[in-house]
């Protein structure tokens, strides 16, 4: 893991460290009924909750535990959505990419741009072998998402904790 905390830049994009200031839209992606239509996670509907949440994410980077990135567009402060590596392997080999968007930004190459940044950032700087996720069956957008970015289906895991979910993979090339 990195000393500090990496922002990593895009055509398009700045992903950078979560900060209180987004509050408001971390309420939103963890409140709305279309952004969790396929998620199974505690709501942050309050300013409370959504600081208290911001609050856990900022004390699992700082003791190394995950990378949890802020998307915004370039020249705009305004966070769009998120993404992250969390849920590390004891050997720190594996990780689980996470991801979320508000739905006027979806459609438009953005999560994309910023899953390969995060993929590149994961195999080269953090040296993992491999990058999971974790997406509903159903979820029709996720799945292309991470087909597209070379992800294959495992075959016969499970997510512990929602059978609705499917778990995809992506290994590191070898060189």
């Amino acid at each position: 893991m990195t000393k500090t905390f990496p922002e990593i830049e895009t055509d398009r994009l700045l992903l950078r460290r979560l900060q209180q200031s987004d509050w408001e839209m971390i309420s939103y992606l963890r409140s709305d009924k279309i952004v969790n239509e396929f998620v199974k996670r505690p709501s942050a509907e309050s300013k409370e909750k959504a600081l208290e949440f911001i609050v856990k994410i900022n004390d699992g980077i700082d003791n190394r535990d995950l990378y949890y990135w802020t998307i915004t567009e370039k020249n705009q402060k305004g966070m769009i959505g998120s993404i992250c590596l969390w849920n590390f392997s004891k050997d720190k080999k594996i990780a689980e990419v996470g991801y979320d968007l508000s739905p006027k930004f979806q459609g438009k190459g953005i999560m994309n741009e910023s899953l390969k940044s995060i993929m590149a950032f994961g195999f080269d700087n953090l040296n993992l072998e491999t990058i999971e996720a974790f997406t509903h069956r159903l979820n029709g957008s996720s799945k292309k998402l991470l087909e597209r970015n070379g992800f294959k289906v495992v075959l016969g895991k499970k997510d512990e904790h929602n059978a609705d979910n499917i778990i995809y993979e992506l290994k590191k090339a070898s060189s």
